[in-house]
């Protein structure tokens, strides 16, 4: 292979060689650099590409950025995406033009660099004349591959213009979406004023409507009240008041049969458990109240003694569907309790293997006890004085008083400031009223402070203890405690 010398110097006359046009510009500051492949084939080095993405890579990212933008639900950002893209093709369409420019310019330079060549050909000799035509064979051959390059760029530019027109195209089919969903919208902001519109005045016309309907309807009242008025003032006023005495003589006729009525059904129900218990060789004695005793006594002197004769209570409810037997009440006395109120007692009597039944009447309250625990329920704690009877089952000795005090939270028997007992309200603590034959039974109470220590407590009268009771179970019950004697159902 012949290498060519760089500082080789061939006197040529000046007026041989051509000019170059001073108007030729040139695409980049260096002449680009070519060798011969096989076959004399002029290859061109390959150089970086310092101006970005390739015009294909450029059409298919907008194409792709395009199908995204249809893929979008705001009418707006697809019209401002397609005036960017059609921006950036108008900026394609450009550089296009530039470079079909500087394609003309490399066509007019290597037109003038082979009419040089030519002409040096036809003056040198030899191996410079060898080197003359290799060089006029690789500028015949960078022609071709610019003629090449002319189609592909031809080609590209086809393509951007394609493009324009279909952005151009879609950006005006965006404005139009726009001004119509515009429109649309100022359509449907019109109709829903319009029906805003109508809804008040309809509003308004029903106010209008129901003022005039009230205003008529109290009218009709005024005229229908006035109406009455002077009917009752055509009628005899000796007519009004004696119907008014008729009236009121018929209420107190009422009122009278109810109450003999009553006093029948009581006469009645004496008189089925007097039929019941006429056969009965023992008869109880004492008032069916609360605060007194009821004691079996014999009918004759040929019935076995009381002494010889075993006992047991039974509380009743007032309709006898069911019947309790009270605990510990196995004596021939019972003093009622005032959970006996409204209850029907009942003694079985156990005679010679004989079972006789005693039955008594509902149990009546006593007057004015329950305005006296309602009096008491107001205060925090209320105070009673006692006398221990009994504790923990044996005869107290000491008969000093003692003051038994009922709080809304605990229980407290004390002397003096000496405590015998101070306990909360709690499942083991029970109270109620004494059952035994005992004298003053109707005065005294059981207290089982605790489990260990219970005591039998004397009141004043009869009025205290049941007082005392009553209140006790109220508060025990605002303490989600029941109250109530041994074994009694709750």
């Amino acid at each position: 292979m012949t290498k060519i010398s760089p500082v080789v110097e061939i006197k040529m006359p000046m007026e041989a060689a051509l000019p170059v046009s001073a108007d030729v510009s040139f695409a980049s500051n260096s002449f680009p650099k070519y060798k011969l492949g096989p076959d004399n084939q002029v290859l061109e080095e390959p150089i970086e590409d310092n101006q970005g993405p390739l015009l294909k890579e450029v059409i298919e990212q907008e194409a792709s950025h395009l199908s995204e933008q249809h893929k979008r639900l705001s009418v707006r950002d697809l019209a401002s995406k397609f005036d960017k893209n059609l921006t950036a093709a108008a900026k394609l369409s450009n550089e296009a033009k530039l470079r079909e420019v500087a394609s003309l310019e490399g066509h007019v330079l290597l037109k003038k660099l082979r009419d040089a060549l030519e002409s040096l050909r036809g003056r040198l000799a030899g191996k410079n004349k060898d080197d003359v035509e290799k060089a006029i064979s690789m500028v015949e051959a960078l022609a071709v591959k610019l003629t090449q390059k002319e189609g592909e760029l031809i080609q590209e530019k086809f393509e951007v213009k394609k493009l324009v027109n279909f952005l151009k195209q879609a950006s005006e089919d965006a404005k139009k979406l726009v001004n119509q969903e515009k429109s649309f919208a100022c359509a449907e902001i019109e109709s829903a004023r319009a029906v805003v519109l109508r809804i008040g005045e309809a509003l308004e016309e029903q106010e209008n409507a129901s003022q005039a309907s009230k205003t008529q309807d109290v009218g009709e009242l005024v005229e229908e009240v006035q109406e009455a008025r002077r009917i009752k003032l055509l009628h005899q006023p000796s007519k009004v008041m004696a119907m008014e005495h008729e009236l009121r003589a018929l209420r107190d006729q009422i009122r009278e049969k109810s109450i003999f009525s009553i006093k029948l059904q009581k006469e009645l129900t004496m008189s089925k458990r007097s039929e019941e218990n006429k056969y009965c060789v023992y008869k109880l004695h004492g008032s069916e109240t609360l605060g007194s005793c009821l004691r079996v006594q014999p009918c004759s002197e040929e019935v076995p003694p009381i002494s010889k004769c075993s006992f047991q209570w039974y509380r009743l409810s007032s309709e006898g569907s069911w019947r309790e037997a009270i605990s510990g009440a196995n004596r021939s006395i019972y003093a009622s309790d005032p959970s006996d109120v409204g209850r029907v007692l009942q003694v079985d009597i156990i005679s010679n293997g004989k079972k006789l039944t005693i039955t008594t009447g509902p149990i009546q309250p006593v007057a004015g006890l329950g305005s006296h625990v309602e009096t008491l329920l107001r205060k925090s704690n209320s105070e009673f004085n006692v006398v221990i009877s009994q504790m923990n089952g044996q005869d107290y000795s000491s008969h000093s008083v003692h003051s038994f005090h009922v709080g809304k939270m605990r229980i407290k028997l004390c002397r003096g400031w000496i405590t015998k007992s101070r306990e909360i309200y709690s499942p083991a603590m029970q109270l109620c009223g004494v059952r035994s034959d005992a004298s003053n039974a109707a005065k005294a109470v059981f207290w089982q402070a605790r489990k260990g220590l219970s005591f039998v407590l004397t009141f004043e009268s009869e009025r205290e203890r049941n007082a005392a009771i009553m209140v006790a179970r109220k508060h025990a019950l605002d303490c989600n405690v029941v109250l109530a004697g041994p074994d009694d159902l709750v």
